[in-house]
């Protein structure tokens, strides 16, 4: 079990997704759909930043902002899955994509204060596992790697039927690997990937 003293998490957001099943180009066996942050597999529930009522981590701060859009341009969320993310307070880099062998470095990020930010924790929430996801642009979450990349998910193990890391030393220890690095430039950051209920202030169906 992760050591939560030692491991400082960040409430980052909330998102709307169509989960993808397995996809073809995917070999492990063991991935039943992808619960990926990244919208390059399973889908966000919109082109959402042209609303640009996300906050600074570029996610949402409660369902109900979503919900509000959706009402407003006619997206069924019917059948979606809702998600709640946090963020380990470090995002990971080396220095450049040749260098591998090079050391990477942990380093410290904020989010875009021209937001306003304030996420309501959820009362209830499943860990469901961890992603590692590319941010190479500093705002929204960018490709999961684990989908989006073959070779990842067949040469690290931890990885659950819902293609995340079982547990954050897992994440971090494949992100120091320098096989991320590889396939994609970053940074990286984790983040624990959360069931919650549509009302989330509730319980579980």
């Amino acid at each position: 079990m992760d050591n939560a003293l030692a491991i400082k998490m960040i409430p980052v957001g909330y998102m709307f997704k169509k989960v993808a099943r397995h996809p073809d180009w995917i070999v492990t066996d063991n991935i039943v759909d992808m619960y990926s942050v990244g919208g390059c597999v399973s889908e966000n529930f919109a082109d959402y930043i042209q609303f640009w009522k996300h906050n600074g981590y570029w996610l949402f701060n409660s369902p109900a902002v979503m919900k509000e859009i959706a009402a407003e341009k006619n997206i069924d969320l019917s059948g979606m899955t809702l998600f709640y993310y946090e963020c380990y307070e470090y995002e990971f880099d080396l220095p450049d994509q040749s260098s591998v062998s090079a050391a990477g470095q942990w380093s410290k990020f904020a989010c875009d204060s021209s937001f306003l930010t304030y996420v309501e924790v959820p009362g209830v929430k499943r860990l469901a596992g961890y992603d590692v996801t590319e941010f190479v642009c500093r705002n929204s979450p960018e490709c999961s790697l684990i989908g989006c990349v073959p070779e990842i998910s067949m040469h690290i193990s931890g990885i659950n039927s819902h293609g995340l890391f079982d547990s954050f030393q897992a994440a971090k220890a494949a992100l120091e690997s320098g096989i991320f690095h590889r396939h994609e430039p970053g940074p990286y950051r984790i983040l624990a990937v959360y069931l919650v209920d549509c009302n989330p202030f509730g319980k579980f169906d």
